[in-house]
């Protein structure tokens, strides 16, 4: 019985077209890599920042301040001129090793493909931890949402899902639901952290307080209710007392993990307390033929760590191809 056929032939595939993909693809065609393709199971490239509508973007890689979708059009379009090819709307559905070629099959609206690389290189980003994972008991009301949840509502389809929900979390990404919030007309009644202070550069902190969002450190949400829409949450504080706060919406923001599954899939060897593969010095898995970049390397960062760490990662894996990288 003859082998499957291989459909697409490549020196280098990126899985994932967030910032991190794009400037490891863009940085690969630069230094030289004859066919590199990305892959992305969104039908657009540019990762979250195409639906997180506020500035700032872009000042390391362009100069400029832009919004986020301004800058994911940005750097697709460099990495479309500087010859790099794209599958979007497309899963990976299994990595597999065939001799010396990692062999990638996706779905797409093309069928199946079969997608055989010298080098593969992981750029597919993280999520947020859901309140189910954070074990919140309660009902199971309309507003209940994540930062990614909310901003793909209102950049993407135009929609308010409430009006004064409360925020949990303070790092960087509860910030940015803060700007996002604003650009809907919601009044968050708190924003809410577990911790005894905030999870991000404390300066940073003046944004609710300018847009007039009470702060409560040391609280935790440990139930919701409401039907058919969030109607309150109980907090449990650090000194053992708990309160309610009225609100039509929680939003849960950050705690972000990364997205592994695929790396998972593909028998690399994980590390169990960063939950991501483990790399050495140059990105590479136990399999060297296999790199992850930026956000499986650390937990998250801005889009511009991200879009450099993918550009660093894109050195290395040329070095691999033409030879010049120490082995494993």
């Amino acid at each position: 019985m003859s082998a499957p056929v291989i459909d697409v032939e490549v020196e280098a595939l990126v899985v994932g077209a967030g910032p991190a993909g794009l400037g490891l693809a863009t940085r690969l065609k630069a230094s030289g890599v004859a066919s590199v393709l990305v892959v992305d199971r969104e039908a657009g490239a540019g990762g979250n920042p195409r639906h997180c509508g506020h500035p700032p973007f872009g000042l390391r890689e362009f100069g400029r301040v832009l919004t986020g979708p301004a800058y994911a059009r940005r750097l697709a379009e460099r990495a479309v001129r500087a010859g790099v090819a794209f599958r979007l709307a497309t899963n990976v559905v299994e990595i597999a090793r065939e001799g010396a070629a990692i062999v990638v099959t996706t779905t797409g609206d093309d069928g199946v493909r079969r997608i055989a690389a010298r080098r593969l290189a992981l750029a597919t980003g993280v999520r947020e931890t859901p309140r189910a994972a954070r074990l919140v008991s309660g009902e199971r009301p309309l507003g209940v949402l994540t930062t990614g949840a909310l901003q793909a509502f209102v950049y993407l389809h135009g929609v308010a899902p409430f009006r004064r929900p409360l925020v949990v979390g303070t790092e960087l990404v509860a910030l940015s639901s803060l700007l996002t919030c604003r650009k809907i007309g919601a009044a968050p009644v708190a924003m809410v952290e577990e911790q005894a202070g905030p999870q991000c550069w404390p300066p940073f902190m003046a944004l609710p307080r300018l847009l007039g969002v009470p702060l409560r450190y040391g609280a935790k949400v440990v139930d919701i209710v409401g039907g058919p829409r969030v109607r309150r949450a109980t907090l449990a504080h650090a000194d053992g007392a708990s309160s309610e706060v009225a609100c039509d919406g929680v939003l849960f923001t950050g705690r972000f993990t990364p997205e592994a599954s695929l790396a998972r899939a593909a028998g690399l060897t994980m590390d169990p307390e960063r939950g991501r593969p483990v790399l050495d010095a140059f990105g590479r898995t136990s399999d060297p033929r296999i790199f992850a970049a930026s956000v499986l390397d650390r937990s998250v960062e801005t889009a511009g760590w991200c879009w450099s760490r993918g550009r660093a990662i894109a050195d290395h894996v040329a070095a691999d191809l033409a030879g010049r990288l120490p082995p494993p």
